[in-house]
Order: C-alpha cells, then structure tokens, then sequence
C-alpha cells in the first residue's frame, strides 16, 4: 500500500465511512445514523477524524471523497441537491468547508458515479474499458467510465433513472421515467397494489418460489431498467454493464431480463455486451474513492 484515501457515503438513513488504500483494500470502516435532525453536518469532519485516527502505522490519508446521492456541481466541488438530505446542509456540502474542517483535500461525488468508478477499477469492470454501472434500489441511478475516465459534465449526470420511457403516461402526468417505474420502490408500490405484502429480500424470494403474481411485477419493473440500460447502451456502447444496488443484486432475478432487453433494443455493431452483478456490492463506492482523483483528472 503506498498511500490511502477516506471514503465516505452519504445516506438519508447511514452514513458510512472507510479508509481505502489504492489498490481498493478497505482498511477501516464506521457506519453510523445519518443526523438528519441537526441543523449542520458537523458530525461528518469528526467522523472523518475517527477514520484517520485508526490508520495506525499506514501513511496517513491527504485525500477524501464524499459520495451523496444527489447532484454535484464539480467546477465548484459543491452539492447542488440531495433529496434525502437537509437543504440547510448543503452551504457545508462543499469542497471548500470540507477542506476547512477535515485538513484533507476533498472532493464531493455523485454515490452511482463513485460507485462507478469502483467497479470499473477494481470489481466486474475491471479488465473492460468501457463500463455502464446502473444501481436499482430505491431509485435507479447510472455512472459512466470510459478509458478509466468517468464520462461527466460541470453537473453530475448519467441520471438513467429519469429520463422517460412511456411517453403516453408522460402526456397524461403518469409515473413515466425508468425510476418511476422500475425501481425497487416501484416494485414495492405494485406488490401491495396487488395484496402482497411482501417486501424487499422477502419480495424477491416469492418470486423464487413461483409466485407468478410477484414474478410479474417483478419482470415488469426489471423490464423497464432493462430498456434504460439499451437507451443508454446506444449512447456509451459499453462492453460490459454492471447492475449494483438493493434489487439490481439479485443476479437471477435480474441479470437474464437485462440480457434480453439489450438483445432485443440495444446495439448489437460490436457483439454482445457482458452484463454482471457488482462484485463490490454494498462497497462500491467506498472502494471507489482509491481511483476517484485520477478517473475524473485531478491527479
């Protein structure tokens, strides 16, 4: 290990936090409730310290990156919105109070970039060059790397999860975008429409089962970010997308319905792409502050 990054993962609900070497090791690990209650995040400085104090006999880290699931404006390092987070955080949610209050030097990144970047470095992505990653949980999010560099403009993007897929529900402002209806709060939202009461890893296992009203909700929603993953395939003509999050995990239940989709509506110029399950998982965008500063140029 020659040197170490503090990684951090903003959550409405937890906030986690490591130290990752550069070869993606995870060394130290804090999960804590998310404070969404005080008025500042001033526990985030503090917990950042606790991360640094155990670093032991390792190089202490210079750098760090925190990873909120919202967009960030990164000409000015700052998060612009976070829908699970305090507005009144976000005068602190940047580069320049971070740097203040932690003596590290700090980036802010979108969590599925971040995660993005994990994957293509060091998880399922590894040995491509060019790779989609799609979180489907509670919402549906998307990063892009190409050549190691994450594909991103002044403001984050790569938001898959809101571009819309119906457009007759769009004229008539009915849920219409990937999110609204393939997302695993989509999902939930149709199983107790239908009386299945049911819910997440309990969800899934009916579907297992043979639970062939559970089986089609849950093909319909996967459907629906399999036809997302097309879109954007046709725009990246990616070699290999890696599906993360709460519901994309489940690799039976959704890899084979993403494969299908991309067949039947994605580009098929270079041959099939590769589809996998996030060899990180839950990790992947701790992992991925070890290779954030070079895969957005700021080495």
């Amino acid at each position: 290990m020659t040197g170490s990054t503090v990684a951090v993962d903003l959550g409405g609900t937890h906030v986690r936090a490591a130290l990752v070497a550069d070869d993606g090791t995870v060394l130290v690990r804090e999960r804590r409730s998310t404070p969404i209650g005080d008025p500042t995040p001033e526990f985030l400085p503090a917990l950042v310290a606790d991360v640094v104090a155990q670093c032991g006999d390792a190089p202490p880290p210079r750098r760090a990156v925190v990873g909120v699931a919202g967009v960030v404006d990164h000409e000015s390092e700052r998060l612009l919105r976070a829908p699970n987070l305090p507005s009144a955080w976000r005068d602190h949610l940047n580069e320049e109070w971070l740097q203040a209050s932690t003596g590290l030097a700090v980036a802010m990144a979108n969590d599925a970039d971040l995660a993005a970047v994990g994957e293509s470095s060091f998880g399922a992505g590894r040995d491509h060059r060019d790779v989609v990653y799609v979180t489907v949980s509670t919402g549906v999010g998307a990063g892009v790397v190409v050549a190691d560099r994450l594909v991103r403009a002044a403001l984050s993007g790569g938001e898959v999860g809101h571009t819309v897929i119906d457009r007759v529900a769009a004229a008539d402002g009915l849920p219409c975008t990937v999110e609204d209806l393939g997302s695993g709060t989509a999902i939930e939202r149709a199983a107790a429409k239908a009386g299945i009461e049911e819910r997440g890893a309990a969800l899934a296992a009916l579907v297992r089962a043979g639970c062939q009203p559970a089986a089609d909700i849950w093909n319909s929603a996967i459907e629906v970010v399999g036809l997302g993953i097309a879109n954007l395939a046709w725009i990246v003509a990616p070699q290999i997308v890696v599906v993360g999050g709460g519901v994309g995990m489940n690799h039976d239940l959704v890899v084979p319905v993403v494969e299908r989709q991309l067949q039947r509506f994605g580009p098929d110029a270079a041959g099939p792409i590769e589809v996998r399950t996030a060899a990180l998982g839950d990790d992947a965008a701790l992992v991925g502050a070890a290779a954030w500063w070079t895969a957005v140029g700021r080495d």
